[in-house]
């Protein structure tokens, strides 16, 4: 009994143990990828037009990728009391939305409405901070995979949500509203003293690669069955119960990844290999000597050094920076001081912020990422205009390509740099190009468009989240990548402003304001004033509602490639450094 007793005390503190809680959090954490499911309901209930349900969705990308007050809560509180934070904000936020839309609280102004999907919203990244911190401690050599594999279950936690809410069947759309604001919180607070850092770089073991591999076929398994029931439910009437077995193997896939820290704990004893944390410690540090060491070093050796062949300048090497650090502990070095970091090394954010590599970046990522996220939450509008009755197909179609290009983004850009030594963004570029594609094809409202376009749009959507951060790790460090994080994750609301309230909104009103009137130019403030008092509501049909906003998305796309091979071009040198084979770095 007392050895049973010690293995459960070793699986509560297996960082895969920890690992797989944070998938399940995440797989309840993309509460703003089901608003193109939910707006339907808040527009017919609250009779609101499409610019007034544009800034609902601003309001709720704000809420999704403002994580500041975040941060500095998830270093005050401890690790449980800022999920508990977070579940009480889910809650609080989106049960008042479902109170208000079923009568059962009295109707807000609209800005009172954004402020409750602010809140309901921003309790997600309490829950995208708190398992992205902890998993990345415990996996510091690993973090690709890592995030990857977390934010693509965020993304697809929009066709997991869904397929729960198909089992639960309730003839009140509104109900979907309800379990966005209670599963979220309680999965959290159940949560809430598993996912943790547990000092995982001690716990590395020679079948971490295995397990990885597993996972990965988890994903692709989970991605393949829910397009497959998502494809069969939308074809064919079928009956409750069939329906409650497809979402019970649904639950058993989610459920195949424990596996891995049973299997390491009460199978065959494994001797862990220490792994050298790739957190920066507190204090002055040995990275802080050899950085010194390293400055010496190039005024040091010989100019013909770099002309021998590799093994006698390895050797060369290794013997004066070993005469340099023992000239520095008697004195005999003065160290010399650099005014700020190079890239590669460690930033602050107000040191990356005056770099013209990071606005690149964070250029590029608002006009692909904010463009993808403008038809996630068009959806619903955009499905009706071209035909479609339910466009909860759609949002969990794009949900699941959304997983995939965050899990496959990252696996194609981690090729790209180490295979190959090439910049990570070189990824980013060839993915803003594929939604290029999906966005003339949403445009076109040819027939079967919407799925092609969802298709495309998902996947390059999905891959920013899974090559930006880590390309951010890469030139800028990690010692602040919280709030280098948090700072691009605003992309996505900036873009959201201008293409959904400034763009599509515009642009669907006035085509709503012609075929309400027969094509004539009439005022369109007017026209929608009219409209609201009367009951009715502007309702585009075809696919003018959405072209020239799905053409201007596809231009912004391809200036956004276009930022992101001139970032490939400026990082050659950086990314040689970090992966290429002759670099000083492995020399050394």
């Amino acid at each position: 009994m007392g050895e049973f007793k010690e293995k459960l005390v070793t699986l509560y503190k297996s960082r895969w143990f920890v690992f797989v809680g944070a998938m399940w959090l995440q797989s309840w954490a993309g509460i703003g990828y089901l608003f193109g499911s939910i707006s339907p309901v808040i527009k017919s209930s609250l009779g609101y037009n499409q610019k007034q349900l544009a800034m609902l969705g601003v309001a709720k990308d704000l809420g999704d990728c403002v994580g500041f007050v975040t941060g500095i809560l998830c270093e005050v509180l401890p690790i449980w009391g800022a999920l508990l934070v977070g579940a009480c904000l889910n809650l609080l936020g989106y049960g008042w939305v479902w109170l208000i839309v079923t009568g059962q609280a009295p109707t807000l102004p609209l800005w009172a409405i954004c402020i409750l999907i602010f809140i309901g919203t921003n309790g997600e990244t309490y829950f995208n901070t708190v398992s992205l911190v902890s998993c990345v401690q415990n996996f510091p050599k690993s973090r690709g995979p890592v995030v990857g594999i977390l934010k693509g279950f965020a993304g697809l936690s929009g066709a997991i949500l869904t397929q729960i809410y198909v089992l639960i069947h309730s003839p009140d759309h509104a109900s979907l509203i309800f379990m966005v604001a209670v599963g979220p919180s309680l999965v959290a607070i159940g949560l809430m003293f598993i996912v943790r850092p547990v000092g995982g770089h001690k716990q590395v073991r020679p079948s971490d690669g295995k397990s990885f591999t597993l996972v990965y076929g988890v994903c692709l398994l989970l991605a393949a069955y829910m397009m497959g029931v998502m494809i069969v439910q939308d074809l064919v009437d079928l009956s409750e119960t069939v329906i409650t077995i497809f979402t019970g193997i649904l639950f058993l896939i989610l459920l195949t990844p424990i596996v891995i820290p049973l299997s390491l704990t009460f199978g065959p004893v494994e001797k862990p290999l220490e792994e050298e944390a790739l957190l920066e410690p507190q204090g002055h540090s040995q990275l802080d000597s050899d950085e010194v060491i390293l400055s010496e070093l190039e005024d040091e050796k010989p100019k013909d050094m770099d002309l021998l062949p590799a093994l006698e300048r390895q050797k060369r090497i290794a013997h004066l920076q070993s005469r340099l650090l023992q000239a520095a502990a008697v004195g005999a070095v003065r160290v010399k001081r650099r005014r700020g970091p190079h890239r590669g090394e460690d930033f602050t954010l107000m040191q990356a912020l005056i770099k013209a590599d990071f606005w690149l970046l964070f250029l590029s990522m608002v006009l692909g990422s904010g463009s993808g996220l403008t038809v996630i939450d068009n959806l619903g509008q955009m499905s009706q205009s071209l035909g479609y009755d339910n466009a909860h197909i759609f949002v969990s179609m794009i949900s699941i390509w959304n997983f995939l290009g965050r899990v496959g983004g990252g696996y194609i850009s981690e090729i790209v740099v180490k295979d190959h030594t090439y910049p990570r963004p070189a990824a980013l570029a060839a993915f803003q190009l594929v939604m290029t594609i999906g966005h003339l094809f949403i445009g076109m409202g040819w027939p079967g468009s919407m799925y092609v376009g969802t298709l495309l749009v998902g996947l390059g959507y999905g891959a920013h989240w899974a090559i930006v951060p880590a390309t951010a790790s890469e030139l800028f460090g990690l010692r602040n990548f919280g709030a280098l994080y948090n700072f691009l994750t605003l992309a996505n609301p900036v873009g959201t402003l201008v293409f959904s309230s400034l763009i599509a909104s515009r642009i669907y009103d006035r085509e709503a304001e012609k075929q309400a009137h027969g094509g004539g130019h009439l005022n369109l403030g007017s026209i929608v004033s009219q409209a609201l008092n009367s009951g009715e509501q502007l309702k585009c049909e075809g696919y003018i509602c959405f072209f020239l906003t799905s053409s201007i998305m596809a231009g912004l796309c391809i200036v956004a490639t276009a930022l992101s091979m001139f970032l490939v071009f400026r990082t050659r040198i950086v990314y040689a450094n970090l992966y290429g084979k002759s670099s000083m770095r492995n020399l050394l």
